[in-house]
């Protein structure tokens, strides 16, 4: 699926995506993996491929959080969650996660969650990441990738196109390695759920 087509995909299913993202935040923990993680977030945040806000109710209130997505239909969403942060409501932008309209430096921390998995150029997109975060911020990625369960793994190898073809979600990517071949420093890094899903902390290049 090109750009396009990936957003009018989102489109679609906005009015939908919080009820889907019961089971994976529930029953299978991944809000308890967005709490611990937002945690580290200060300052000037952006929210790369916010979707419907999830995560803006678990970032610290002194944080000022401006959102990014490339559908309006998630964005509108999203206007749902500003009241629930309890502090300064979130800037909302519809952009491009490839081509960010921001000035390089501008954010103290940068969040992407369970986007890489869409970006058709994954690695550009955290280079973008990287240009907007100033030097000694922090970009903080929670993702979903191939499995470390060999079994898993090939499982997902096998059915990839499904997803792929329907919302552009790539589930075997390996977002460790995506980091790395962008040029970021790795400073944490976790995995959990049959290592599924990935919590790293990375920062922009020395």
């Amino acid at each position: 699926m090109d750009k396009d087509e990936i957003r009018a995909a989102y489109d679609r299913l906005a009015p939908w995506y919080d009820l889907l993202e019961v089971v994976p935040d529930r029953v299978l923990g991944v809000a308890r993996w967005r709490r611990r993680l937002l945690t580290r977030a200060r300052g000037e945040v952006l929210e790369v491929a916010l979707g419907t806000g999830r995560n803006l109710p678990h970032y610290p209130p002194e944080c000022r959080v401006t959102g990014l997505d490339a559908s309006g239909g998630m964005l509108e969403r999203a206007r749902g969650r500003e009241a629930s942060r309890g502090a300064e409501a979130p800037s909302l932008v519809r952009g491009d996660a490839e081509r960010l309209p921001f000035r390089a430096d501008a954010f103290d921390t940068v969040v992407d969650s369970m986007a890489l998995c869409t970006y058709p150029r994954p690695v550009r997109a955290l280079r973008e990441m990287s240009r907007v975060c100033r030097p000694g911020g922090r970009i903080l990625l929670l993702e979903h990738g191939r499995s470390s369960r060999e079994a898993i793994g090939r499982f997902q190898d096998r059915h990839e196109g499904f997803l792929a073809h329907r919302v552009g979600c790539h589930w075997n990517r390996e977002p460790a390695d995506l980091v790395t071949r962008a040029g970021l420093r790795t400073v944490s890094a976790d995995r959990g759920l049959a290592g599924v899903i990935h919590a790293i902390e990375a920062a922009p290049p020395a």
